[in-house]
Protein backbone atom coordinates (compact mmCIF):
# COMPACT_ATOMS: atom_id res chain seq x y z
CA UNK A 1 0.00 0.00 0.00
CA UNK A 2 1.35 3.78 -0.71
CA UNK A 3 0.06 6.33 0.90
CA UNK A 4 -0.39 10.07 -1.25
CA UNK A 5 1.13 12.79 0.65
CA UNK A 6 0.06 16.26 -1.95
CA UNK A 7 -3.63 15.37 -1.52
CA UNK A 8 -5.85 13.67 1.25
CA UNK A 9 -6.26 10.09 1.26
CA UNK A 10 -4.52 6.82 0.06
CA UNK A 11 -2.91 5.60 -3.36
CA UNK A 12 -3.89 1.90 -3.51
CA UNK A 13 -3.40 -0.62 -5.99
CA UNK A 14 -5.89 -2.90 -8.10
CA UNK A 15 -5.16 -6.75 -7.93
CA UNK A 16 -3.55 -6.33 -11.29
CA UNK A 17 -1.47 -3.32 -9.81
CA UNK A 18 -2.94 -0.41 -11.23
CA UNK A 19 -2.58 2.50 -8.76
CA UNK A 20 -6.11 4.42 -8.25
CA UNK A 21 -6.89 7.11 -5.72
CA UNK A 22 -9.13 6.59 -2.61
CA UNK A 23 -9.94 9.18 -0.49
CA UNK A 24 -11.57 7.85 2.79
CA UNK A 25 -12.83 11.38 4.04
CA UNK A 26 -11.30 11.01 7.31
CA UNK A 27 -8.01 10.26 9.29
CA UNK A 28 -9.16 7.52 11.46
CA UNK A 29 -10.66 5.86 8.22
CA UNK A 30 -7.22 6.16 6.62
CA UNK A 31 -5.80 3.44 9.10
CA UNK A 32 -8.07 0.74 7.25
CA UNK A 33 -7.03 -0.41 5.15
CA UNK A 34 -3.42 -1.14 6.17
CA UNK A 35 -5.22 -4.46 7.17
CA UNK A 36 -8.10 -5.30 9.68
CA UNK A 37 -10.24 -7.92 11.47
CA UNK A 38 -10.79 -11.82 9.95
CA UNK A 39 -10.01 -12.07 6.61
CA UNK A 40 -8.60 -8.87 6.08
CA UNK A 41 -5.57 -9.80 8.29
CA UNK A 42 -4.06 -11.08 4.76
CA UNK A 43 -3.47 -7.39 3.70
CA UNK A 44 -1.65 -6.74 6.87
CA UNK A 45 1.26 -3.85 6.11
CA UNK A 46 1.61 -3.12 9.99
CA UNK A 47 4.31 -5.22 10.81
CA UNK A 48 6.74 -3.76 12.87
CA UNK A 49 7.09 0.00 14.35
CA UNK A 50 8.33 1.55 11.33
CA UNK A 51 5.29 0.47 8.95
CA UNK A 52 3.15 2.83 11.71
CA UNK A 53 5.75 5.46 11.52
CA UNK A 54 5.94 5.10 7.62
CA UNK A 55 1.78 5.66 7.58
CA UNK A 56 2.21 8.76 10.05
CA UNK A 57 4.24 10.54 7.55
CA UNK A 58 2.20 9.65 4.40
CA UNK A 59 -1.77 10.03 6.07
CA UNK A 60 -2.81 13.43 5.85
CA UNK A 61 -1.39 14.83 8.73
CA UNK A 62 0.90 17.79 8.59
CA UNK A 63 4.41 16.75 7.53
CA UNK A 64 7.26 17.00 9.74
CA UNK A 65 6.45 14.59 12.60
CA UNK A 66 9.41 13.20 14.61
CA UNK A 67 7.43 9.72 16.12
CA UNK A 68 8.78 6.91 17.75
CA UNK A 69 7.05 4.06 18.03
CA UNK A 70 7.28 1.15 20.26
CA UNK A 71 6.47 -2.77 19.52
CA UNK A 72 3.29 -2.50 21.77
CA UNK A 73 2.39 0.71 20.11
CA UNK A 74 1.92 -1.01 17.00
CA UNK A 75 -0.08 -3.73 18.69
CA UNK A 76 -2.46 -1.11 20.11
CA UNK A 77 -2.51 0.09 16.65
CA UNK A 78 -3.72 -2.87 14.85
CA UNK A 79 -6.31 -3.53 17.76
CA UNK A 80 -7.36 0.31 17.16
CA UNK A 81 -7.83 -0.45 13.43
CA UNK A 82 -9.87 -3.67 14.21
CA UNK A 83 -11.96 -2.09 16.21
CA UNK A 84 -12.67 1.18 14.01
CA UNK A 85 -13.31 -1.56 11.16
CA UNK A 86 -15.67 -3.36 12.45
CA UNK A 87 -17.28 0.15 13.74
CA UNK A 88 -17.23 1.94 10.48
CA UNK A 89 -18.87 -1.62 8.65
CA UNK A 90 -21.28 -1.67 11.16
CA UNK A 91 -22.47 1.92 11.03
CA UNK A 92 -22.05 1.58 7.20
CA UNK A 93 -24.97 -1.26 7.43
CA UNK A 94 -27.30 0.29 10.21
CA UNK A 95 -25.83 -2.29 12.62
CA UNK A 96 -25.65 -1.76 15.95
CA UNK A 97 -22.22 -0.59 17.69
CA UNK A 98 -20.36 -2.75 19.44
CA UNK A 99 -19.26 -1.73 23.10
CA UNK A 100 -16.29 -3.75 23.46
CA UNK A 101 -15.03 -1.71 20.32
CA UNK A 102 -16.11 1.61 21.13
CA UNK A 103 -14.37 0.85 24.54
CA UNK A 104 -10.90 0.58 22.97
CA UNK A 105 -11.45 3.77 20.89
CA UNK A 106 -12.53 5.43 24.05
CA UNK A 107 -9.59 3.61 26.05
CA UNK A 108 -6.89 5.29 22.94
CA UNK A 109 -8.84 8.17 22.72
CA UNK A 110 -8.12 9.24 26.72
CA UNK A 111 -4.58 9.33 26.34
CA UNK A 112 -2.63 12.56 25.13
CA UNK A 113 -2.89 13.46 21.53
CA UNK A 114 -0.08 14.64 19.35
CA UNK A 115 0.02 18.47 19.98
CA UNK A 116 1.00 21.36 17.63
CA UNK A 117 3.11 24.65 18.26
CA UNK A 118 3.52 28.13 17.34
CA UNK A 119 6.98 29.27 16.38
CA UNK A 120 8.74 32.71 14.33
CA UNK A 121 8.53 32.15 10.24
CA UNK A 122 10.04 34.39 8.01
CA UNK A 123 9.55 38.07 8.18
CA UNK A 124 6.22 38.97 10.53
CA UNK A 125 5.19 35.20 9.45
CA UNK A 126 4.18 32.28 11.99
CA UNK A 127 4.15 28.49 11.54
CA UNK A 128 3.30 25.90 13.15
CA UNK A 129 5.09 22.92 14.30
CA UNK A 130 4.98 19.73 16.25
CA UNK A 131 5.86 19.42 19.58
CA UNK A 132 9.15 17.08 20.02
CA UNK A 133 7.96 13.74 21.26
CA UNK A 134 5.59 12.78 19.63
CA UNK A 135 5.15 8.54 20.44
CA UNK A 136 2.64 5.53 18.90
CA UNK A 137 0.48 6.60 21.93
CA UNK A 138 -0.38 9.80 21.16
CA UNK A 139 -0.66 9.46 17.59
CA UNK A 140 -3.21 6.43 18.11
CA UNK A 141 -4.99 8.96 20.54
CA UNK A 142 -5.12 11.55 18.15
CA UNK A 143 -6.55 9.09 15.83
CA UNK A 144 -9.19 7.87 18.74
CA UNK A 145 -10.38 11.28 19.04
CA UNK A 146 -10.84 11.97 15.31
CA UNK A 147 -13.18 8.35 15.23
CA UNK A 148 -15.02 10.05 17.91
CA UNK A 149 -15.83 13.51 16.28
CA UNK A 150 -16.28 11.38 13.30
CA UNK A 151 -18.73 8.80 14.93
CA UNK A 152 -20.81 11.16 16.59
CA UNK A 153 -20.72 14.37 14.21
CA UNK A 154 -22.90 15.68 11.21
CA UNK A 155 -21.34 12.92 9.14
CA UNK A 156 -21.56 9.93 11.20
CA UNK A 157 -25.12 9.03 8.87
CA UNK A 158 -22.67 9.27 6.16
CA UNK A 159 -19.89 6.00 6.54
CA UNK A 160 -20.59 3.87 4.17
CA UNK A 161 -18.94 0.67 1.87
CA UNK A 162 -17.73 0.95 -1.31
CA UNK A 163 -20.86 0.17 -3.39
CA UNK A 164 -19.25 -2.91 -5.78
CA UNK A 165 -19.94 -6.52 -4.85
CA UNK A 166 -16.28 -7.30 -4.66
CA UNK A 167 -15.05 -4.06 -3.05
CA UNK A 168 -15.08 -3.79 0.90
CA UNK A 169 -13.24 -0.05 1.52
CA UNK A 170 -14.60 2.10 3.61
CA UNK A 171 -15.11 5.88 3.78
CA UNK A 172 -17.33 8.60 5.05
CA UNK A 173 -19.28 10.96 2.23
CA UNK A 174 -18.04 14.52 2.71
CA UNK A 175 -19.56 15.58 -0.70
CA UNK A 176 -22.27 18.42 -0.43
CA UNK A 177 -24.66 16.10 -2.57
CA UNK A 178 -23.89 13.03 -0.59
CA UNK A 179 -24.54 10.73 -3.33
CA UNK A 180 -21.07 8.93 -3.16
CA UNK A 181 -21.00 5.05 -3.79
CA UNK A 182 -17.90 3.66 -4.74
CA UNK A 183 -14.25 3.54 -3.11
CA UNK A 184 -13.35 5.85 -6.30
CA UNK A 185 -14.67 6.30 -9.91
CA UNK A 186 -11.53 5.69 -11.60
CA UNK A 187 -11.51 2.08 -10.10
CA UNK A 188 -15.37 0.70 -8.91
CA UNK A 189 -17.36 3.28 -10.50
CA UNK A 190 -16.02 2.55 -13.83
CA UNK A 191 -16.07 -1.06 -13.62
CA UNK A 192 -19.74 -0.41 -12.32
CA UNK A 193 -20.14 1.73 -15.56
CA UNK A 194 -18.53 -0.76 -17.70
CA UNK A 195 -20.81 -4.07 -16.37
CA UNK A 196 -24.05 -1.94 -17.16
CA UNK A 197 -22.63 -0.78 -20.23
CA UNK A 198 -22.43 -4.74 -21.04
CA UNK A 199 -25.60 -5.73 -19.48
CA UNK A 200 -27.13 -2.87 -21.51
CA UNK A 201 -25.80 -4.64 -25.15
CA UNK A 202 -26.67 -7.73 -23.91
CA UNK A 203 -29.98 -6.94 -23.12
CA UNK A 204 -29.97 -5.19 -26.55
CA UNK A 205 -28.25 -8.07 -29.21
CA UNK A 206 -31.19 -10.16 -26.80
CA UNK A 207 -33.77 -8.67 -28.16
CA UNK A 208 -32.67 -7.90 -31.42
CA UNK A 209 -34.19 -9.57 -34.78
CA UNK A 210 -32.61 -12.37 -34.90
CA UNK A 211 -32.99 -12.29 -39.31
CA UNK A 212 -31.13 -8.67 -38.33
CA UNK A 213 -27.39 -8.26 -38.17
CA UNK A 214 -25.64 -7.19 -34.77
CA UNK A 215 -23.34 -4.91 -34.99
Amino acid sequence: MELATETPGLTLRTPEGRPFLFDPGALCLELLPTGGPGALARYEVLHEPADLVRWAAESRLPGGLDLTVSADELADARMLRNALHRLAADRAHGRALAAADLEVVNARAAGEPLATRIEVGTGSGAVRRWVPGATGARLLSTVARDAIDLFTGPYAHRIRECGSHDCYLLFVDTSRPGRRRWCAMERCGNRQKARAHRARRSETEGTQDPKEPKE
